[in-house]
């Protein structure tokens, strides 16, 4: 396990942080610049455009992509039959290709023969430009949003599924039942689990990279932090500044995750 952590974690990270103090052109001219890429870093429009982007799309992955795995966890928590089912089914998109699921949405957005529009037409409705300035991003997100909502389902189920049912028994002795019991009783239960998965959530969003090159084409209206790393280290094979916006991502994800675990920091119910 160390091994392969040293190698597949430790090694590119400190790699990164190595070049990230070089200027570079392709794979051996290298000179040695010192804090110049940080400083670069600093007044980079189209970093900082990046990074909006960027949070753009982690709020929507918070919000929805979490939210709506909590809900239908705990809805299918409420059955007996079919769960296992229902754990196949909302998990399947996981196991699909991000690269997959793009082209499919590339199909869905398009203007003269996407599903999306074709139904608009069916209704007597205008079509609409999804991949507009002002959409592109909302439409990237969808995709982001639907491709992890069945693992964190899973991950929100299984912890449910660790509550004693005993609890369950005495709200239900007390009243407490729908809504209420949900609130009141499972949320403060899996409130760990809820914390892990915001993690994930946030630092996940940090490597989004496929949806938006293949749905935008890579257009400067999307870009992210991904898709701006891969243009400067390997479209313009500056392998030095890539890297320094790649330790600008760690930090950054790094930084963001412990925010969000303060903000949810709070006396936990243990069983």
């Amino acid at each position: 396990m160390a091994a392969f952590m040293s190698i597949f974690l430790y090694y590119p990270f400190f790699k990164s942080l190595y070049l990230s103090f070089f200027r570079t052109k392709g794979f051996f001219d290298k000179k040695f610049v010192g804090f110049d890429n940080y400083k670069r870093l600093m007044s980079d429009d189209l970093l900082g455009a990046a990074t909006l982007h960027t949070l753009e799309i982690m709020l929507y992955t918070v919000v929805f992509q979490v939210g709506i795995a909590l809900i239908l966890a705990v809805m299918v928590d409420n059955i007996s039959k079919f769960q296992r089912f229902y754990r196949t089914v909302f998990f399947f998109p996981v196991v699909i290709s991000g690269t997959a699921i793009s082209l499919l949405f590339v199909l869905f957005y398009n203007y003269n023969f996407g599903l999306l529009n074709n139904i608009l037409a069916t209704l007597g409705l205008e079509k609409v430009l999804w991949l507009s300035e002002s959409n592109a991003l909302k439409a990237i997100a969808v995709p982001t949003v639907w491709h992890y909502v069945g693992f964190y389902f899973v991950l929100f189920l299984t912890a449910m599924a660790k509550i004693p049912n005993d609890y369950y028994e005495a709200a239900k002795l007390e009243g407490i039942r729908g809504f209420k019991k949900m609130t009141k009783l499972t949320i403060p239960l899996i409130l760990s689990d809820i914390k892990v998965v915001i993690t994930l959530a946030i630092t996940g969003t940090m490597k989004v990279f496929e949806f938006v090159w293949v749905i935008a084409r890579g257009q400067n209206n999307t870009e992210v932090l991904g898709t701006y790393m891969y243009k400067k280290a390997l479209v313009d094979q500056n392998f030095g500044y890539g890297s320094t916006i790649a330790i600008y991502m760690v930090v950054l994800g790094v930084v963001l995750a412990l925010v969000a675990n303060r903000l949810l920091k709070s006396e936990e119910i243990t069983y």
